[in-house]
Formats: structure tokens, sequence, C-alpha cells
């Protein structure tokens, strides 16, 4: 399967210029194309899964750019997770990667211990702290939810159908608020809404090569929401991820397409809309929220440059590569900060966490929503200047 996967790129070059670590470093072997070079390469023998040959493919994003750059419909995604499955499972990494990824897949996919991490993560900074912990210390947001979705919301009206959501784990610690609002949202548009108690879907762990506890989430999540028949998400990850494994899921956009919406109040905003590379890229839903927002009277849509281009977000990666996460969250920043905006939203908590802490750096902190927000506060009738005062930054 793989070899013939691989078999399917023309190295054309196409992906090239959508590649962010291309984009930052023009390296061939920092490219889709020299990757798929070097996974030729292993699989013939020729060259050894060799620390340097290891850090190219840590290296890529997996935002998935190239697939919607690629005229061969070459398979990417698939090739770069066996990939990193392979990695996990026959390459003994240094010990404080080892201990790097340990600490992240103890603590973030498990609700309960991230917000204990993320209370602590304040005091250690202020500590020294080996190399290695340094940048999981630094990613942490200081935002805290202050409301999280119900276990059961019904609908407004005439019930259009019975839908579960998907509350996630880091989404549930950092944006409850954002699964509240979309809660709202799907029962205003007529669907009866139910979050029954669940965990990671496993986005994570498979992003990051750890196969076999990405299967483990993921069955566990099915047992979850078992006996509906559509899932609900707001996390273009993890609709990604859900969908690619058989799951009933569909993204929050997909769940309004023909839904009727209720009377929107107006918002008098200039937002800078930041499309989630998973949503535009690997779902192939681009700027799938833009004609929702702009049914908001008000709302000006504007979008910044390089909208194929990660945020550098991407999963651990602001961890596992701080340096190249920080120079692409840099480049974002710019671009948005370009627009005049008076707040950033995406549709992804990564690239929210990853754009705000860069405008923040930048000494330009912009107010950080994602999407439904907008549209919640628009059906509630919320003040523009309200939302952008009590949004995070």
């Amino acid at each position: 399967m793989i070899r013939e996967r691989l078999a399917d790129c023309v190295h054309c070059g196409f992906c090239l210029p959508s590649c962010p670590t291309y984009v930052l470093w023009q390296e061939e072997m920092d490219s889709p194309r020299g990757r798929i070079q070097l996974m030729e390469k292993t699989l013939d023998g020729t060259v050894t899964l060799s620390p340097s040959v290891v850090t190219h493919f840590d290296r890529c994003l997996g935002c998935m750019a190239c697939l919607s750059s690629c005229p061969s419909g070459v398979h990417y995604d698939e090739l770069i997770e066996a990939t990193r499955a392979t990695i996990e499972e026959s390459v003994a990494r240094p010990r404080g990667e080892r201990l790097q990824r340990g600490v992240i897949f103890a603590t973030l996919p498990h609700p309960r211990r991230m917000a204990v991490a993320l209370r602590l993560a304040r005091i250690g900074r202020a500590l020294p702290t080996p190399g290695w912990l340094r940048p999981l210390l630094e990613a942490a947001p200081p935002w805290r939810p202050r409301e999280q979705a119900p276990a059961e919301l019904p609908a407004v009206g005439t019930a259009r159908g019975r839908v579960a959501m998907l509350t996630g784990c880091a989404q549930r610690v950092l944006f409850g608020d954002v699964n509240a609002a979309t809660a709202r949202v799907l029962a205003a548009t007529g669907h009866d809404v139910v979050a029954p108690r669940q965990g990671c879907c496993g986005a994570l762990s498979a992003h990051a090569g750890r196969a076999a506890e990405a299967h483990r989430f993921t069955e566990r999540l099915r047992s979850a929401l078992a006996g509906v028949d559509t899932i609900v998400v707001n996390a273009a990850g993890c609709g990604s991820h859900l969908k690619e494994h058989g799951l009933p899921a569909i993204d929050v956009t997909e769940a309004l397409d023909d839904a009727p919406l209720p009377e929107l109040h107006a918002l008098e905003l200039r937002v800078a809309y930041q499309d989630s590379c998973h949503l535009r890229h690997a779902q192939r839903l681009p700027a799938a929220w833009r004609p929702v927002l702009e049914r908001i009277p008000g709302l000006e849509i504007v979008e910044p440059a390089e909208q194929d281009v990660c945020c550098g977000s991407a999963g651990i990666y602001n961890v596992t590569q701080p340096a190249a996460a920080r120079a692409l969250g840099d480049r974002k920043a710019a671009h948005v900060l370009a627009t005049g905006a008076d707040a950033l939203v995406s549709a992804n908590p990564g690239c929210l966490v990853q754009v705000a802490q860069a405008l923040g750096r930048a000494r330009h902190p912009l107010p950080t929503l994602h999407p439904v927000e907008l549209l919640d506060a628009a059906i509630r009738g919320v003040d523009a200047r309200a939302l952008v005062a009590d949004a995070r930054r």
C-alpha cells in the first residue's frame, strides 16, 4: 500500500510553494517531494532512519497544504502518518525528546491532567527548567473558559434531528466556551444536541505517529458516542481525524449548510479570518465559515495573506519544533496585523493559541475568537464591544 502511494508522486514540485518548511528554508528535503524521496529510499534500504533523516520527517507540520496543490492526488497524509508510526516504533529518540513527548501525551489528551498542568505552567515559567520542558511551558496559554457545553440542549422550535457534539480534550479545557457557543448555535438551528461524557479523539497521537495510542482513543470515543448518527465537530484537526477513521463526523459548517438561521443581530466588527489547515486542506472545506459569517449584518471579513501557509501550531509541533513554529507564527501574525482587523477568527484551537501568542510577541494582541462565537453572539444579540472585551487574547 505504501509503495503504491509513493508511486503516485511524479515529483513535479507543485507542492513546494505551499509547504511551510520549504517556504522557510528552501530545502528540498524539507518539502513533501523531498520527504517522499526519503520514504522511497528508506523502503529500498538505501537510506536508514538516521537522526538527520528523522529530523526532516519531524519538521513536517502535517498541514496537508500539499494535498490541495498536488495534481496527481498523492495521499501524503497517509504517507507521513505511516512514516511517523514507523519512526516511533523503531527509532530510539534522544532522552530529552522522549521525556518531552512523554509529558505531552501524559497530559494533553487527558483534560483533568491538562487543567492541572496549565495551572502549574505559570509557576514553572518562573523556575529553572530543562531545555526540553521550556517549549511546553511557553506554549501554555493563560485562558480559562467561563462555561462548558451542557450534556443536553433541546432544539429551539421544531427539531430537525439529534446530533452529538465532540467536546474534545484541549478544546474542553481551553475552549469550553466555544463548545457552549456551538451547542447554542446548533440548538438555535433546530438540532437536539447531546454532549455525553467522552475523551480525546486520538488526533494528537495519530499526528505524532503514536498509532496504537491513537487507535485506543478513537475506539473509546466511538463507543462513547455510539447510537448517534451525526457527530458535530468544531475543531478542524479533530474533525479531519474522525472522518478519516470512519466516524460519522461533520464540521459545524456542514451542520449549518441547509439549516435556516434565526434573525441575526449586527456585529460592527472587522475580523481577520484565518482558515484552518485541516478544514481547508484535509477536509477540503476551504473558507467554509466565510458564507456563514457573511450573513451577519455589519461584520466585515478580511483574509490575511498566505492563507495556504500553516501558522505553525500543527498539533504538538509548536512544542517539538519551537523555532520553526515561532517563525511561522510570527509570519502569520504580521499578515493578520496588515489587515487592520479588530479581531482574529479561526476554527481550530491550536491555530487560535499559536497566532494569539505571536500577536502578543508583536505587541499587538488582538481578541481571538472561533467563528461559531461570532454566530452565537449575532443570534443572542451580544454587543460587539462586549464580545471583543471578553475575548481571549
